[in-house]
């Protein structure tokens, strides 16, 4: 008889991730917590497997899959906080008792940058439906601090995370709008688009918060990328709506690279444009300016943006991308 219960822990985990058999797998977790980091390595990939394809099973095992967020190998540590990114962004449930080791991790300044990201991307999909138990004044401390950091995969996650928040409880963040407008200028097209979406949704339930982030707004009107420019404009419509004070629209704000970018530009316009005029509290395009809005559109801006432009050029920084490499840009490391 084949009996596995003597089998190394790795060839135990690996046969009841593929068998489903989710009660054995804490038994092998436990053991191979002492076992070789290639061993280790392999295991959490097998449950990146488990994670693409049945997230909620790690309800049953989290508590035996979080203690390796601080394993002494940080490629350990970066495939742990992998798992639990695809867990938390399907099934955010089964990863909120790991808020407080995902909280360490993203306070850790020795931490690897990248396993700081995935916790605060982490962090950022559980705060969607569970924003109080992401959103203490320590974690959106990190949060806001990690903005000044060089990397932009760090900057992107923590913009990400934020925006996450806010998505959960718009009044979260009621009182950080001038924190986050200080950024809204970075380099990183991706962490300016995740940031105005944040302001636009906090606007959504208080938009006269959204008055000491005026200039940063306006100046976002020229911003390069066409996505920024129609957040932008869809908070200065919030808050021209509420304040009744006009906001000028000139035309380059409506230049896009692509019918997608256009139409969300063109939308938004619509809307400051007519609640700069008129202060009409109705918005002229449906869902424009309203938080059920921002969920629905969001995600496809994300894409749009960080698809590579037709000539190329990594959409973060610039630079030429090789032909048939990997999809992450060789200059400043980001996906693509």
């Amino acid at each position: 008889m084949d009996d596995t219960r003597h089998a190394p822990p790795l060839e135990r985990l690996v046969e009841s991730v593929d068998a489903r058999a989710y009660e054995t797998v804490s038994d092998s977790l436990g053991e191979l917590l002492t076992a070789s980091p290639e061993d280790r390595k392999r295991a959490l990939r097998a449950l990146r497997r488990l994670a693409d394809e049945h997230p909620t099973a790690f309800e049953s095992f989290l508590p035996d899959v979080t203690p390796f967020l601080t394993d002494d190998d940080r490629a350990v540590r970066l495939l742990t906080a992998k798992a639990l990114v695809t867990v938390a962004s399907a099934a955010p449930d089964a990863v909120a008792p790991a808020v407080p080791s995902l909280a360490e991790r993203l306070a850790d300044e020795d931490e690897f940058y990248y396993v700081r990201a995935r916790s605060a991307e982490a962090l950022g999909y559980v705060a969607l439906e569970h924003p109080d138990a992401v959103a203490s004044p320590a974690v959106l401390a990190d949060l806001r601090v990690g903005l000044s950091f060089d990397e932009p995969e760090v900057k992107q996650k923590l913009a990400k995370a934020l925006e996450c928040v806010a998505l959960g409880d718009p009044g979260r963040l009621r009182h950080r709008v001038s924190t986050l407008a200080e950024h809204l200028d970075d380099r990183d097209e991706l962490v300016r688009y995740h940031l105005c979406t944040a302001v636009v949704v906090v606007g959504c339930g208080a938009p006269d918060s959204l008055a000491e982030a005026r200039a940063a707004l306006s100046a976002r009107l020229a911003d390069e990328n066409a996505f920024v420019r129609g957040r932008a404009a869809e908070a200065l419509g919030l808050l021209a709506r509420e304040s009744g004070e006009a906001v000028r629209v000139l035309a380059p704000v409506l230049d896009a690279e692509s019918d997608e970018a256009a139409e969300f530009v063109a939308e938004r316009v619509r809307f400051l444009r007519a609640a700069s005029e008129e202060g009409s509290a109705e918005s002229p395009v449906e869902s424009v300016g309203s938080l059920a809005g921002v969920r629905a559109t969001t995600d496809d801006a994300v894409t749009e943006i960080t698809s590579p432009d037709a000539d190329g050029e990594c959409p973060h920084c610039g630079v030429d991308l090789p032909e048939g490499a990997p999809p992450m840009c060789p200059s400043c490391g980001a996906p693509y």
